[in-house]
């Protein structure tokens, strides 16, 4: 059986720095939004539009990746770009400019990403879900020290958020150099004439689906810690997060290694059921400062901690597992799934606008279509 060389480990260690960077902006930040003005729909535009734009580099970068058999040059620049654009992140004085400066940080993940999990598919075959769920281990091992960063400079050293953001913005520059210690494959194919695999439509078409309703962490901060910007609301909302990443970076490689055993799909399916039970159990939220509230929220959290690990790594393994030319499944796959990022953010929000248990009420019925269509439709494997 193959075995997982340093390659994972350096890209691991890549995602955690980058993480890292964006975990201690992510929690705070829509606190931030709401101290500069915005709202429901300001955030679910904030959360939404960048993913939704940055999706379609995500298909350029795949595509050309697999034609030119290069993949580094695209995880090179695309960290780049997010690294420098969060220096502008703490000059925000406006929800709209967090707006555009996401946008562009986002379009740095979308380069890197296709060409780095299709790098990932062509390292490892037998072990594609396990060294998936190590990547994804890895990153979330970044996101649980910037989350517990941001609760300790806001919390225990009073720091103001905009010196968070700048802090985070200097550490994303770590993850450039371990890049040029990847091993390249080289992966050059010839065209594939514009075909996607009936297998991997099907997949991403549930996919898509599940993502119209599975809008951004930052509506669930917004629940646990309210609106305001209040100390004791805000640092509980930031612990909650760090708990979360724990539980997601903990099982990530277990449900890899799992699905690499049996059907990948019945793994997804079930991390489409806990998502349903997640945003169920939101609406009932009790009031802060209660002890149902916080026995409710830490359920809560660990539940949306155990549908990450179900689901991250495993859809972007199942979607190298439908096609041979992983970059351009991986461009096609997260691309649709990312611009359905647009609708369902701004839809949370304009719920939230009207009544917040709506948010994650739309949340539930979307994900529970999504499992019940993945479960019975029949999906070809390559």
């Amino acid at each position: 059986m193959e075995k997982l060389t340093r390659d994972i480990f350096l890209l691991g260690i890549i995602s955690f720095f980058a993480d890292a960077s964006s975990e201690m902006i992510m929690p705070v930040l829509p606190f931030f939004v709401a101290a500069i003005g915005g709202g429901g729909i300001a955030l679910g535009l904030i959360a939404g539009l960048g993913d939704g734009i940055a999706s379609i580099s995500k298909i350029f970068s795949g595509v050309i990746s697999d034609r030119t058999g290069k993949r580094k040059v695209f995880i090179a620049s695309g960290y780049g770009i997010s690294a420098v654009s969060k220096f502008f992140f703490p000059l925000s004085s406006q929800w709209w400019h967090l707006t555009i400066l996401r946008g562009i940080e986002r379009v740095g993940k979308g380069i890197r990403g296709s060409p780095r999990d299709a790098l990932i598919g062509d390292l490892y075959k037998e072990r594609r879900g396990e060294a998936y769920g190590v990547h994804r281990a890895l990153d979330t091992a970044g996101a649980i020290l910037g989350s517990f960063l941001a609760f300790l400079f806001f919390w225990l050293f009073k720091m103001d958020i905009r010196d968070i953001m700048l802090i985070a913005a200097i550490i994303a520059f770590f993850a450039i150099p371990p890049i040029f210690f990847v091993r390249e494959i080289k992966t050059v194919r010839k065209r594939s004439k514009g075909k996607i695999p009936p297998g991997l439509k099907k997949f991403t078409l549930v996919a898509t689906l599940f993502s119209l309703g599975n809008f951004s962490y930052m509506f669930l901060l917004w629940r646990a810690g309210g609106e305001e910007m209040e100390g004791e609301y805000v640092a509980y909302a930031l612990l909650l997060y760090v708990f979360f990443n724990i539980i997601y970076a903990s099982l990530s490689p277990y449900f890899g290694k799992l699905s690499d055993r049996m059907d990948r799909r019945i793994v997804i399916f079930f991390g489409y059921l806990v998502f349903t039970f997640t945003c169920f159990g939101f609406i009932f939220l009790p009031v802060f400062s209660s002890i149902p509230f916080y026995v409710l929220a830490l359920l809560l959290f660990s539940l949306y901690g155990v549908f990450n690990a179900l689901i991250e790594g495993n859809q972007r393994a199942f979607a190298s597992d439908l096609s041979e030319y992983r970059g351009t499944a991986q461009g096609f796959f997260q691309a649709s799934v990312g611009l359905a990022a647009i609708p369902a953010n701004f839809m949370a929000g304009l719920l939230w606008e009207i009544l917040p248990e709506l948010t994650f009420i739309y949340g539930a019925i979307i994900s529970l279509l999504a499992s019940i269509l993945l479960i019975t439709m029949e999906i070809e494997k390559h």
